[in-house]
């Protein structure tokens, strides 16, 4: 099956960018379970879960397009040195993936790509909304300094 080699080029970059957060959510599990914070380990493990779960759906996708997944460009990991500066750095991994999946969508709807377009906008919607849960938590943190 043929698909715009732009549309491949995204596929290509929302998985290294998946890859790129389950590595780091799971870094930052790994750090609080070392700091003794239980309830923070197991969030960041649930959130590399969920991530996990949107590179399968990439790669499911990229295999009926005929594409051989491939996450090449993983990030560096950014663990943070207390909860803030964790939350910090996962809020603009978050709005990087948003920003990623939005462009993907508006050009996958040009190229009339209704695959591609729903993939997209499923990952978008769930990127936001871990976005908007990020805003939440960082808020709650600030509230408690006050």
């Amino acid at each position: 099956m043929w698909t715009h080699p732009r549309i491949a080029g995204y596929l290509s970059q929302a998985l290294s960018h998946e890859m790129s957060v389950v590595q780091q959510y799971l870094t930052q599990s790994n750090l609080c379970g070392c700091w003794g914070m239980g309830v923070e380990c197991d969030h960041f493990r649930r959130e590399a879960g969920e991530e996990l779960e949107h590179a399968g759906k990439i790669i499911r996708h990229m295999l009926t397009l005929g594409l051989a997944p491939n996450a090449t460009q993983l990030q560096p990991v950014h663990p943070g040195r207390d909860m803030a500066e964790m939350l910090t750095f996962d809020w603009h991994l978050e709005e990087e993936a948003v920003r990623l999946y939005d462009d993907a969508l508006r050009y996958a709807q040009r190229c009339r790509d209704e695959a591609s377009s729903r993939l997209f906008a499923e990952l978008l919607a769930d990127e936001q909304a871990h976005l908007q849960e990020l805003e939440r938590m960082l808020a709650k943190l600030a509230e408690k300094e006050k």
